[in-house]
């Protein structure tokens, strides 16, 4: 229990660190007619709009509203059905929330008044564009021809194929009127873009699959990540139109060139949340290493991987000290074929790890940092080596609940599940491994 406790308290400083607001703060500040994101300064000689899109869209619109008020001319915030409880309220600023992971009308909704809101600022004006993880589904426009039912199925089969997010979002991209740089292309004035990264390694390009950033993608990569994952298919016939067309060079692609009225800024990632438990860590006495924060894979072979350095640190103090701490971050994924149970990438990490920590002092969490793991009310999973006993003594049979992903009841019944609630923010994924040291 003690090695669960510490895990928690560690996930808690982590998921703190990278609260929404905080970022927004540290990073923008505002002199009279002068704002100024990390050095830079920027003159405001017009109107200032804000368009903020994604889970932690709200607080991070609220860090805005808190610095200039009533100087915000008119603003979009879209969000994720439950998370507006924390945008400021202002009649100049439209609160829409919408459907993620899976699209839905209020998402194109968002697109189509956030494109109107970009079509709106002058040439002495300023955009200022939050955007944060979720925001691919949340804020949503399909080019010309294809439907919101057609842009779903797509996104739907891509999301049960195992792509990693960045391919995903390399698809979405060369099916949308707003991604990859194309609402940058719609503005005439200055674009300021701070950005929360849900992707690893926090490539500019793919976070929100790009609105505001030049693409180095193309429909060529599009084309070819549908066929890798085999579902070109499947694809909607107007999807596979428009990328037919893409690729004859019919339509626009997206936005290849620097724009100098453009500028991004990254304020809160995976790896400040990650450097935040490597110190709380150090601060509870523990040994912590920090692993990476890049870490992509399947979900259950991952947890393998991480659990045998758990059983090592366990059984041999090595590659670091017991009482230690091994922290990761970054996205896994879930690759599903046919029917499903229910669950998602991180409870499936927590449920495949507890079969290799089984019988050992030892606590290991898996948590999505927004505090939503896949389709479920649950943000992810904590085991200890006494979990996979637990499991066996309610009935459940591990390996038949990962071939069918149904990793959310098999941890209920063992009192696994991590559930936070809503975090606010939204920066990848985390796994904490504690081993105290006395084994």
């Amino acid at each position: 229990m003690d090695a669960r406790r510490v895990a928690l308290e560690i996930m808690r400083a982590a998921i703190e660190s990278a609260d929404p607001y905080r970022a927004v703060r540290r990073n923008l500040k505002v002199n009279e007619n002068r704002l100024t994101v990390r050095g830079e300064e920027f003159e405001v000689k017009g109107k200032v709009y804000l368009l903020s899109f994604g889970k932690a869209a709200c607080p991070m619109a609220r860090a805005v509203f808190d610095l200039l008020g009533a100087r915000i001319a008119e603003g979009v915030i879209v969000t994720k059905y439950g998370y507006a409880r924390n945008c400021p309220k202002m009649e100049k600023l439209k609160v829409i929330e919408a459907g993620h992971p899976v699209p839905d009308e209020n998402s194109m909704l968002g697109g189509k008044l956030g494109l109107e809101l970009a079509r709106k600022v002058g040439e002495d004006d300023v955009l200022i564009v939050l955007i944060s993880g979720g925001g691919s589904a949340l804020f949503l426009l399909p080019e010309e021809g294809i439907s919101l039912d057609d842009k779903i199925r797509t996104n739907e089969l891509l999301l049960r194929s195992g792509a990693r997010i960045y391919e995903i979002n390399t698809v979405r991209k060369h099916i949308s009127a707003v991604k990859g740089g194309k609402l940058a292309k719609r503005v005439k004035g200055r674009i300021i873009s701070l950005i929360l990264s849900d992707v690893v390694g926090d490539p500019l390009e793919a976070i929100a699959s790009g609105p505001t950033v030049k693409d180095p993608t193309t429909f060529e990569d599009a084309f070819r990540i549908l066929n890798l994952y085999g579902v070109w298919d499947q694809l909607p016939e107007s999807v596979r139109r428009h990328i037919e067309l893409g690729l004859r060079g019919e339509v626009e692609e997206t936005l290849k060139e620097d724009l100098p009225n453009v500028h991004n800024f990254i304020v809160g990632s995976n790896t400040l949340a990650c450097e935040s438990a490597l110190k709380k860590a150090r601060e509870l006495g523990y040994n912590p290493l920090l692993l990476t924060t890049t870490l992509e894979g399947e979900a259950r072979e991952v947890a393998l991987a991480l659990g045998s350095i758990v059983q090592e640190i366990a059984r041999y103090d090595r590659p670091v000290q017991k009482p230690a701490v091994l922290i990761a971050g970054g996205e896994w994924t879930v690759t599903i074929s046919g029917e499903a149970g229910l669950g998602g990438p991180n409870q499936e990490f927590a449920l495949s790890v507890a079969r290799k920590i089984a019988g050992l002092n030892a606590a290991v969490l898996a948590v999505d940092t927004d505090g939503t793991d896949g389709p479920t009310d649950a943000a992810g999973g904590i085991v200890d080596g006494e979990t996979l006993e637990r499991l066996k003594e309610e009935g459940v049979d591990v390996e038949k609940a990962l071939r069918n992903h149904d990793s959310y009841r098999a941890l209920e019944k063992a009192g696994a599940l991590l559930k936070t609630g809503p975090t606010g923010t939204n920066v990848n994924s985390l796994i904490i491994g504690v081993v105290p040291k006395n084994f």
